[in-house]
């Protein structure tokens, strides 16, 4: 198996793409190694400057601390990721895991389909995710994962871009803000 990887817009995150499926739960990320029990996830986050993992449905993306470089441990996390998939598991996540939100009104319906359609595939592809948590008041608060979180240019994404479309399609938007 060859393990791919891609730099981000984030320096300190990097995507591994194993060509192989890595969640079966849709866009799953993990901080702590106490909260999953996932052999390659808790691997991954043992590693020195690891900070946390992002699993999509074809790649994760590993965050890691400034001080150490990708040269360090980059060679490891595609070890960890060859030995696991070596072993025949077919995918990292397949639990129910998703955390939808429920409950909403029509403007929050619109929204979430604008980010689920429109901006989350963009955002997927620099190895992050973009999720809806609130509307009032004219803000959308949402929370970036992955690669987008604590991503120098993340800012100017999410004012340019989401904030932007947002705008465009949806009168009732005045500002996007992640939380």
């Amino acid at each position: 198996m060859f393990v791919q990887t891609e730099v981000t817009p984030n320096p300190n995150s990097l995507k591994f793409l194993p060509g192989k499926k890595v969640s079966n739960s849709g866009p799953y990320e993990i901080i702590n190694k106490e909260d999953v029990k996932n052999e390659l996830v808790r691997n991954i986050l043992s590693i020195n400057g690891v900070e946390s993992i992002f699993l999509g449905q074809d790649f994760i993306s590993v965050n890691k601390t400034e001080n150490i470089k990708w040269d360090e441990i980059k060679h490891i996390v595609i070890s960890f990721i060859n030995d696991f998939y070596a072993d025949g598991k077919e995918f990292v996540i397949d639990d129910n895991i998703k955390n939808e939100v429920s409950d909403l009104n029509e403007i929050e319906e619109k929204i979430v389909k604008i980010l689920e359609q429109k901006i989350r595939p963009a955002v997927a592809r620099d190895g992050g995710d973009i999720k809806f948590k609130e509307f009032k008041d004219g803000v959308v608060k949402v929370q970036l994962q992955g690669s987008c979180s604590g991503c120098p240019s993340s800012t100017m994404t999410l004012k340019q871009g989401v904030q932007n479309l947002l705008c465009h399609y949806l009168p009732e938007v005045k500002e996007v803000v992640a939380i």
